[in-house]
């Protein structure tokens, strides 16, 4: 993994905190998928969901989008034929963005909600059957810690896959995390695998899926 060099990246990876992170993508939406996309080589989207899809069969389940930011996991989702998927994210200037991407049927997301992963989303528990989160777990976002609110949201029997930045992943101590929730009876890591994340920065992920216990 090269060191990263990019000076919104390096923004990016610098935030610490809720407020932080939301003054950041306040002044970073209106530009976020050219500089990731066009600019950076942002393939985790794509990536994750082909993952999250050839784990889960069925299509009609509601799903949901965690850190969905401008929507580039939910566009992937639906052109994998996910039918109904809602997005949540930190900053309401992203969801906003979110909010006019569009596919063949009408608008991506089915619902946009405004929430911290970091503290208690206003979802209920078990609401969706699987979820994915891309980009969250990286450097100053969220922590492992936020693996169990994501657990909390999907039912059992559920699926939720994630991408965790190469960067975080053993600093922060995802290994040991994952064990503890098989532990604690909450969910099994049934796939994990390392990605690109970044091509044009040389940056990796793991992207890890998790069955809910049942």
């Amino acid at each position: 993994m090269t060191e990263k060099k990019d000076p919104v990246l390096e923004r990016a990876y610098a935030v610490g905190g809720p407020d932080a992170v939301r003054d950041l993508y306040r002044d970073w939406a209106a530009d976020y998928d050219h500089d990731t996309v066009g600019r950076l080589g942002y393939v985790a989207p794509r990536i994750a969901v082909d993952v999250f899809a050839d784990h889960l069969a069925g299509r009609e389940a509601p799903i949901i989008d965690v850190g969905c930011g401008t929507g580039l996991a939910g566009v992937a989702l639906r052109t994998r034929g996910f039918r109904h998927v809602d997005g949540l994210d930190l900053s309401p200037d992203m969801l906003a963005e979110a909010r006019t991407k569009t596919h063949a049927e009408g608008p991506v997301y089915d619902a946009l909600i405004e929430g911290d992963l970091t503290a208690r989303l206003p979802v209920d528990d078990d609401a969706y059957a699987g979820a994915v989160s891309v980009g969250t777990f990286t450097h100053g976002h969220v922590g492992p810690a936020g693996l169990g609110e994501v657990l909390r949201i999907v039912r059992p029997g559920g699926l939720v896959t994630v991408t965790v930045n190469d960067g975080v992943y053993d600093a922060e101590g995802y290994d040991a995390a994952l064990a503890a929730l098989a532990a604690a009876g909450r969910a099994t890591v049934v796939d994990t695998r390392r990605a690109d994340y970044l091509v044009k920065e040389g940056i990796g992920a793991r992207v890890v899926t998790l069955a809910v216990a049942a």
